[in-house]
């Protein structure tokens, strides 16, 4: 947890910001795996409700009342037979002062806090789209509103102010991501040293997710550790791994504070690419590099994207891979064949930060909207980045046996794909190379002070003096 001071000026900026109504940001509860009393799923609080009020407990809701200038947190107390398990914990008047809240209350005065707001027409109650289902069931209970809409019904002005509050990240904000990142880089640097022919990915990934649990809090996402990289979310397999195949690992960890990080490294197998994969490797590599190059302030995310698109294609066409024009290629979305999803996303909290208050208000704006286009559509992130800006760069070349039957057999972009060279790459797999970077006040930086190999030779002397 952070200093008292820092969510105190958090929820005070917020007030600011909403100019009036009340704020009511729900936590989040325990999630049984197959019945109450089994916790398997790891407890994870809501970001927004951790970055205003500091507190990892389950079964808490922080209420903002602008009008009145009020804060409080509400939630019951653990009782006798829950400590005899869990053992004893801070009650609810400790947790709140810890963030520099006075007033308190049972769970139960929530619905009195609701019906008096409702009583007075122009009382705005602010909350955010819930994701999960006990919350909607509260939700409805609270304010009357179906689950199915729930979403709409959901403040924008709050969620425009929680996106401008937390899309720049403070300096004790970076601190944590470069933790995590700490954290990521003995994740994949730990399977690296790892992998080898006869593994299976099961083994790798559950080592991977063992470190981020060991060292941190736990993995920020489902660990994906595969042979098979043109499968976007290939979690791991029981399948051997095979000598002259390549794995794909893309991996993150949460630290204790909730931030994330995410990286993702491709290496070979037995340690040593083939000339076939040095070729599309290094069309990879020069994207994820030009990203660095030119990504700062004021800089659209959307135009980096699209100029990886045109130099991915311009490599691709060298191999015989695509052909025709460059710019016509990239406009008709035929590169999307070999990349299928973004250049990026923003990362924080949430790995994929705020995705949960829809990305149509976190990644774009009035000047950027997101494209319909297939791939392209796959941009979290398109709008002018600003310094404090915690981004991804993960370009990525992935040969998708059924993308490319479906698409020959529409005769789709016939005129810049070389469906016949295609073929023979079936059996290719995937590359992707993901690093988290931060927006500077005149470029962007590595976040993560060791970096995890990534260029081809030091990946592979990596592998030979690690095994």
């Amino acid at each position: 947890m952070f200093q008292q001071n820092v969510y105190i000026n958090r929820r005070t900026e917020l007030k600011q910001l909403l100019k009036s109504g009340i704020v009511i940001l729900f936590g989040n509860n325990e999630s049984p795996c197959n019945y109450p009393n089994n916790g398997y799923y790891p407890f994870r609080q809501d970001s927004s409700f951790l970055y205003y009020f500091g507190q990892r407990r389950d079964g808490l809701v922080g209420v903002i009342d602008i009008d009145e200038n009020q804060e409080m947190l509400i939630g019951d107390d653990i009782d006798i037979e829950d400590i005899v398990w869990y053992g004893s914990v801070d009650s609810v008047s400790d947790l709140a002062a810890q963030v520099g809240i006075s007033r308190t209350a049972p769970m139960k005065e929530l619905q009195v806090i609701c019906d008096e707001a409702k009583k007075k027409k122009n009382r705005k109650i602010h909350f955010l789209p819930p994701y999960r289902h006990d919350n909607m069931i509260q939700i409805m209970d609270l304010l009357g509103i179906h689950p199915d809409k729930q979403k709409e019904a959901a403040s924008v002005e709050l969620i425009k102010a929680i996106v401008k509050m937390r899309q720049c990240k403070s300096d004790i904000e970076i601190a944590e991501i470069e933790k995590a990142c700490a954290i990521g880089y003995q994740m994949h640097t730990h399977a690296m040293r790892l992998t080898k022919p006869g593994l299976t990915e099961k083994y790798i990934g559950g080592q991977v997710d063992g470190m981020a649990h060991s060292l941190g809090e736990h993995e920020s996402f489902a660990t994906i550790f595969t042979q098979h990289g043109e499968i976007m979310h290939g979690n791991p397999s029981y399948n051997l791994l095979e000598n002259g195949r390549l794995a794909l690992c893309d991996a993150g960890a949460e630290n204790r504070e909730g931030y994330c990080s995410d990286h993702t490294r491709t290496f070979p197998v037995n340690g040593k690419f083939s000339q076939r994969q040095l070729e599309i490797y290094s069309i990879v590599e020069a994207c994820h590099d030009y990203a660095l190059e030119v990504a700062k302030p004021g800089v659209r995310w959307y135009d980096v994207h699209m100029n990886v698109c045109r130099l991915m294609t311009d490599r691709l066409k060298e191999l015989g891979l695509m052909k025709g024009d460059t710019e016509e290629a990239v406009q008709a979305g035929a590169h999307a064949m070999f990349l299928p999803h973004g250049l990026g996303h923003m990362m924080g909290m949430d790995v994929h930060d705020m995705e949960g208050l829809g990305q149509i208000y976190v990644g774009f704006d009035e000047e950027t909207q997101p494209s319909t286009q297939f791939g392209t559509n796959a941009l979290r992130c398109g709008k002018r980045l600003q310094e404090g800006f915690v981004m991804t760069d993960e370009p990525g070349i992935y040969f998708v046996p059924a993308l490319i039957d479906d698409w020959r057999s529409q005769g789709l972009h016939k005129d810049f794909l070389n469906y016949d060279l295609l073929e023979t790459y079936k059996d290719f797999g995937g590359i992707r190379i993901e690093d988290d970077i931060l927006i500077t006040k005149d470029g962007c930086r590595f976040l993560g002070k060791e970096r995890i190999p990534y260029h081809p030779k030091d990946v592979e002397e990596f592998m030979q003096n690690n095994h």
